[in-house]
């Protein structure tokens, strides 16, 4: 496993020296909570298990209802402190159903209080759906939270990973539950798909729309430049994610039915926007990972860059989640440029591209100061998108000027 060293970015980053810069953290607006810590699936491409951090293993299976209340208590405090007037709770895992009703019940209805009149909690579970039952559904319902779907495509692309640790797949148990929950159109926040190479693009794209997502979020297998994903070899100029991407896109973007998130946040950084994601783009991440025992952690991706990379040494009965905000590692995602590779720094697409997740990043000895381990399927995939739009708007233009 990957070993981390004193030297390695961000730990020497100087957050006093940068505040006296002028620049601030901003505070949290989404506290994703580990109601639970193992699952019931055996994913085998899963960051939770079977990356780098083993951490996992030494976490109750359950959040105690003591520890949720202390949670709920720090998200209340921090909200108060600094005024926000909306925040996202997100309920996650492991599989967060196996917490079971009374536990999340809990969860979002004392965080709600502890926030306040003055503050939205915006309650949403990320799950596999294996457990997703009518029961559950009511009880979402009744307590406002979205529900997100992990599934990879149509049944022969979710069984390649997506099974059970009998070996049984599971699409048959997901898509049940996604046609379950399309009967509760405003709890269903979307899709969640890991991208294989091995699947046909433009027919997985068409398998998840043909379930009416409000929202597809197609996510690139986690990996680093010590332990690149499949296919992507590290350094090499192929571009095989790209392609894979640039494929649904083409079927996408003349007539889009469904919204993909990636896309959207692309167009959006080429027009000169902000991102609402770390995965593309310079925004800083206000995130933060409540784990089942009430360690406050980092970004849960960060698991596929050495073991401990998520921990902060805090916890919700003794730190303030604004203890968190002055760590270097927090720091460091919320610099926009500064916290770039001088190849990013020096490249005319890093407004838009960002330099990619902050996880993917990771390599030994210069820790996450270093492009993206996609960096050119993230250039090739951003020049496509800029092209085929630039080509567009030209012709809807000369189209005006001639009529």
């Amino acid at each position: 496993m990957g070993q981390r060293t004193g030297s390695e970015w961000p730990t020497s980053l100087d957050v006093s020296a940068l505040r006296s810069s002028g620049w601030s953290p901003l505070p949290f607006r989404e506290f994703v909570v580990k109601v639970h810590s193992r699952c019931d699936l055996a994913c085998d491409y899963c960051y939770m298990y079977e990356m780098e951090d083993q951490s996992w293993r030494d976490q109750p299976r359950a959040m105690s209802p003591g520890t949720v209340e202390l949670t709920a208590r720090r998200i209340g405090e921090h909200t108060r402190t600094h005024g926000l007037d909306h925040v996202t709770l997100i309920l996650h895992g492991g599989e967060p159903l196996l917490a079971g009703r009374e536990i999340i019940a809990q969860l979002v209805t004392a965080t709600r209080q502890a926030a306040g009149d003055a503050t939205v909690v915006d309650a949403a579970v990320q799950t596999n759906a294996v457990g997703l039952s009518d029961a559950y559904l009511e009880a979402f319902d009744q307590l406002g939270i979205r529900v997100g779907i992990s599934i990879d495509g149509d049944a022969k692309a979710h069984d390649r990973h997506r099974r059970f640790p009998s070996g049984r797949g599971s699409y048959l148990a997901v898509s049940s539950a996604v046609e379950r929950l399309r009967r509760f159109p405003h709890l269903y926040s979307g899709l969640l798909a890991t991208i294989d190479l091995r699947n046909d693009p433009v027919r997985t794209y068409q398998s998840l729309a043909s379930l009416d997502p409000p929202r597809i979020d197609f996510l690139l297998p986690h990996g680093t430049w010590a332990r690149p994903p499949a296919g992507r070899v590290a350094g090499a100029p192929a571009t095989p994610y790209a392609d894979w991407l640039i494929a649904v896109f083409d079927h996408w973007y003349p007539r889009p039915t469904t919204r993909v998130r990636l896309f959207e946040e692309v167009m959006q950084l080429l027009l000169g926007g902000s991102s609402t994601s770390e995965v593309v783009g310079l925004s800083p991440a206000r995130m933060v990972v409540v784990e089942t025992d009430g360690s406050i952690a980092q970004e849960d991706t960060l698991r596929v860059a050495f073991d401990g990379a998520p921990a902060t040494g805090l916890h919700v009965a003794r730190h303030s989640f604004d203890i968190a905000l002055g760590l270097p590692e927090i720091a460091a995602r919320q610099m926009g440029e500064r916290a770039l590779a001088a190849e990013c720094r020096d490249c005319d697409i890093r407004r838009v591209c960002g330099g990619g997740l902050y996880s993917h990043r990771y390599r030994e000895g210069t820790g996450f100061l270093n492009p993206s381990v996609y960096c050119p399927d993230l250039m090739a995939l951003i020049g496509h998108i800029r092209d085929r739009m630039a080509t567009d708007i030209q012709s809807r233009r000369h189209g005006r000027a001639t009529g």
